[in-house]
């Protein structure tokens, strides 16, 4: 094999175009093998695998910095870098990360898992290079797909002007996670049908020189082109035409489904009996937004280009037609888009994941909540999870809960879910937040009647004394288990509230709990600092009811496993009770 002889990037530039060309379909193999295994970003990374070895071949890493956009397209420099062991051998397949990590290695120079960012990023090192007289290529490597994000756009326009070496290498294989959506895709498809010569050329209005590679999965002509722009003085881009999924069996019939793959995918049959379908928050959701698309032409459902991530399936989106769009890699627009359309007089359902709501706080505040647009923003995958750090959702608590007008709800059943989804829906006077649990599907029978429109009126649903457990959302099943071990274990019958919305107090309700409640504990699916507890603790302040607060700390994990982060953070039904047990001033709360 020659994959045995490369272990770094010198040993790329000892090998023949023969060995080079053996090299890509052997790493295209591990990287199957090991993908079904463990799961992780599939598509990408094997579209990419003949650039990264002619990117290796010509240039001179770590001196040359190659740096990646989103990152889920580095597991073969990763192989190539030092790295090989973490695709070779099982033991080791869960030792690195799924994206760069200067901490694994000095090939690696910023941590990135978010899209759009590689451009910037490039330009800024580019820009310290020439400040401090250094030498060296810097090479951003960009999807297509990326290309739809805002502040690729922002990277283009000041790279442009840089006036020294940064080359910008488009991977173009007509396809982002779904497909492409916008305009400049259109001039991508017609620079691919001229071989780049069509006079109409988006990069090089900005002021680019530009090179086209048709063959971009062929490594002699990605090498011969990579040579004449290395040490090039100048902003270059570098477009090449790749097969996203390239050696995948199957890959061409679902694109989509390939992007990320669970494990043990690849070992399914057509001829395996299909899941039965079962009910679940996604389902729930595109159902609703079917119903009521049927009656209403304006209603819209919104994605910025991760419909899976929630259910929006290929058949959802047909039956949507116009009343479905997906703007790209573009939350910060799809929020200011949302806004203008509720505005307006559509009703807009907004569906985002937790980690990439981050990227929109901006249009949160001035595009939307300072015009209080109604639209119904769905937060997916808001949660304490075992997800490598770039990928979070432990922060969308403190970043949207905050914001003056916004109402953040978090449902702790199908029910809840349903009647908030309903409330939202019908009225105009505020923009509501929604987080889907992250959790096991509850349904309890019973239909929820709670009157939406009457902010921050809290469900008391276990009336107690001594002790009152408040579980929010997610959390609110592991209050129930609290308040059962508390009974059990020392005796008290603990009050259970169900808050409902994140975004204010239950005055009347908080200030009931005065008379008999001597300990307040709150829990949240989240970040503590700047979430929903620390409302609760601030508003007992001045009073002698104590407050404990349970949630995530402030800290970036990466692939903790979620156990431990529970037992971390005290999230186990136990170690609140001992908690409870051990507060100095709480010993008077349990019967001797």
């Amino acid at each position: 094999m020659v994959l045995e002889k490369v272990n770094f990037p010198n040993d790329v530039k000892e090998l023949s175009l023969d060995e080079m060309n053996t090299l890509a379909e052997e790493m295209r193999q591990i990287i199957m093998k090991k993908v079904n295994t463990t799961g992780g970003h599939f598509g990408p990374n094997l579209g990419i695998v003949e650039a990264t070895i002619a990117l290796h071949n010509v240039f001179d890493s770590p001196k040359d910095k190659i740096i990646f956009d989103v990152s889920h397209q580095c597991y073969p420099h990763k192989i190539l870098t030092g790295r090989k062991e973490g695709f070779t051998t099982p033991e080791s397949y869960c030792k690195y990360t799924g994206y760069t990590a200067p901490e694994e290695s000095e090939h690696d120079h910023y941590k990135v898992g978010h899209t759009s960012t590689s451009v910037s990023l490039a330009t800024g090192t580019a820009k310290a290079r020439d400040l401090k007289g250094e030498k060296g290529n810097v090479i951003a490597l960009i999807g297509d797909g990326s290309l739809s994000g805002g502040e690729a756009y922002e990277g283009f326009n000041n790279a442009a002007v840089l006036g020294s070496n940064i080359i910008i290498v488009v991977n173009d294989n007509d396809m982002s996670i779904a497909e492409n959506q916008g305009g400049l895709y259109e001039n991508l498809k017609l620079l691919r049908e001229t071989n780049g010569e069509a006079p109409c050329n988006f990069f090089k209005s900005l002021g680019f020189d530009y090179y086209y590679v048709d063959e971009g999965n062929n490594v002699e002509k990605l090498i011969q082109t990579f040579k004449k722009v290395k040490d090039i003085n100048h902003p270059v881009v570098v477009h090449i035409h790749t097969i996203k999924g390239l050696g995948a069996p199957n890959y061409e019939q679902n694109k989509e489904a390939y992007h990320w793959i669970c494990p043990g995918i690849l070992d399914k049959k057509d001829s395996d009996k299909q899941p039965v379908k079962t009910e679940n928050y996604d389902n729930l959701t595109t159902d609703f937004i079917l119903d009521k698309a049927k009656n209403d032409k304006t209603v819209v459902a919104i994605t910025p280009a991760t419909p899976g991530a929630y259910g929006f399936t290929k058949d959802f989106r047909e039956k949507l037609g116009k009343q479905y769009v997906d703007v790209g890699i573009a939350e910060e627009h799809a929020v200011a888009y949302a806004s203008a359309l509720a505005k307006q007089g559509a009703k807009p359902f907004l569906a985002i994941m937790s980690s990439f709501v981050q990227r929109t706080y901006d249009q949160l505040s001035q595009d939307l909540c300072l015009n209080n647009s109604p639209i119904t923003m769905l937060v997916y995958w808001g949660s304490i999870t075992p997800a490598d750090a770039t990928h979070l959702g432990t922060f969308d608590i403190p970043l949207i809960a905050n914001i003056p007008n916004m109402v953040y709800l978090a449902p702790t059943c199908k029910e809840e879910y349903l009647a908030m989804l309903e409330w939202s829906y019908n009225q105009n006077d505020y923009p509501v937040a929604i987080r889907v649990p992250y959790a096991n599907f509850v349904s309890t029978g019973v239909k929820d009647d709670t009157d939406y429109s009457k902010l921050n009126k809290y469900s008391l649903d276990k009336q107690g004394e001594k002790v009152a457990i408040i579980g929010l959302g997610n959390f609110y099943h592991l209050g129930r288990k609290v308040v059962d071990e508390i009974k059990d274990k020392l005796g008290i019958d603990a009050t259970l509230i169900n808050p409902k919305f994140i975004t204010g107090v239950d005055t009347e309700l908080l200030n009931s709990l005065k008379q008999n409640h001597k300990l307040v504990i709150t829990l949240e699916d989240g970040e503590i600092d700047g979430g929903f507890g620390e409302k609760i603790t601030r508003f007992y302040g001045d009073s002698e009811v104590k407050v404990l607060n349970y949630g995530s700390k402030k800290e970036f994990t990466d692939r903790v496993p979620l156990d431990e982060l529970y037992k971390r953070y005290r999230l186990t039904k136990e170690q609140i009770v001992e908690d409870i047990k051990n507060m100095s001033e709480a010993a008077s709360l349990v019967e001797v």
